[in-house]
């Protein structure tokens, strides 16, 4: 897994609020309340927060360096109180140095309070989604760029609908397989550059790069447009990473799995990923194989393990002949007749 050892994982540290407005404004009904302001504020938390017992004057708690959410139950609250004590409570929240403040399900905030926020350039967003709604949008947003990524040298394509990573040395063919796999059917993601990026919990999700989304590089021939010269159909914008395979030159002295009864794995970003080790010599028909490892993968994905399958008959025929019973080894007991 040489090809692995070198990845650096990264993270950003924060994102503005104004790349927030704009990446949610359609996607999420993101509204900007008081239009161009606080849109260099920094976010440098994924987590939201709901300031409820900030709003009753309890800051001890308070995670005002977070993105802050108005809920239904934070909004009548406000709407209870006197319009002196209304200002006087979100005066008291927007001296904090919160990055920005969404307010959900439609309501609208008075205008005296987003004058306030404008004054201490804080951005009021509003959303029409309910709450739990508009948390879950947000959070999956901010989760998201702020998850953990690493650029991997390699060749990433979607073979029979697995996501098949192919590492290896430089010029060892990598782009050359996924080239093959694109002309049978399959579809790239990306090569050259994998930005493979941790989302969720034992997820890794494989993209291109922004600055040459599907072009692939075939030495001898130089750059190629895989979207332009093989249509849409041939591509894919992102993918799970689910199986990595590692091309190196054929080693007689080395060992290689034989019977795939061991499963082996390779951690990238702190996740356990599906590896094979595939040596590889000419003549070797390397996209026959890689699609025969996204099929493997497949059946036992859905609970079918040819190798553990095979190990089971062997056992069983082990002990069927040590009890006596001397069947015929064939796996046709009878030859018909088969006139041509």
């Amino acid at each position: 897994m040489g090809a692995l050892d070198n990845i650096q994982e990264i993270r950003k540290q924060s994102i503005t609020v104004g790349f927030m407005a704009d990446t949610c404004r359609d996607r999420f009904h993101l509204q900007h309340l008081n239009e161009g302001v606080g849109r260099d504020k920094q976010i440098t938390d994924k987590n939201l927060h709901r300031p409820q017992l900030a709003l009753t004057g309890y800051t001890k708690l308070f995670t005002y360096h977070r993105v802050q959410v108005l809920g239904n139950t934070e909004f009548f609250y406000l709407q209870s109180l006197s319009p002196e004590r209304r200002i006087e409570v979100f005066a008291a929240l927007l001296s904090f140095d919160v990055p920005c403040m969404v307010v959900t399900t439609g309501n609208q905030l008075d205008p005296e309070l987003v004058a306030i926020a404008t004054e201490r350039q804080i951005g009021i967003f509003c959303t029409p989604h309910e709450t739990t709604k508009a948390i879950y949008l947000l959070s999956d947003f901010l989760d998201d760029h702020f998850a953990a990524y690493a650029p991997v040298h390699g060749a990433f394509v979607d073979v029979y609908g697995a996501g098949v990573l192919f590492i290896g040395r430089s010029g060892i063919g990598k782009s050359e397989v996924a080239l093959d796999l694109i002309e049978r059917g399959h579809r790239l993601v990306a090569d050259d550059v994998v930005l493979v990026t941790r989302k969720g919990e034992g997820v890794l999700m494989g993209a291109g790069s922004a600055l040459a989304p599907h072009f692939m590089e075939v030495r001898g021939l130089g750059l190629l447009d895989v979207r332009q010269m093989f249509g849409i159909r041939a591509i894919r914008f992102q993918k799970r990473v689910e199986v990595i395979v590692e091309l190196e030159e054929w080693d007689p002295a080395a060992e290689y799995t034989r019977t795939g009864l061991e499963d082996a794995t390779a951690s990238l970003l702190g996740i356990e990923i599906p590896y094979v080790r595939l040596p590889i010599f000419p003549g070797k028909n390397i996209t026959v194989i890689a699609e025969v490892i996204a099929l493997n993968y497949l059946l036992k994905h859905y609970g079918y393990n040819a190798a553990q399958v095979f190990a089971d008959k062997l056992s069983d025929a082990i002990a069927n002949r040590s009890a006596g019973d001397m069947t015929s080894s064939r796996s046709t007991p009878y030859f018909e007749h088969d006139f041509e």
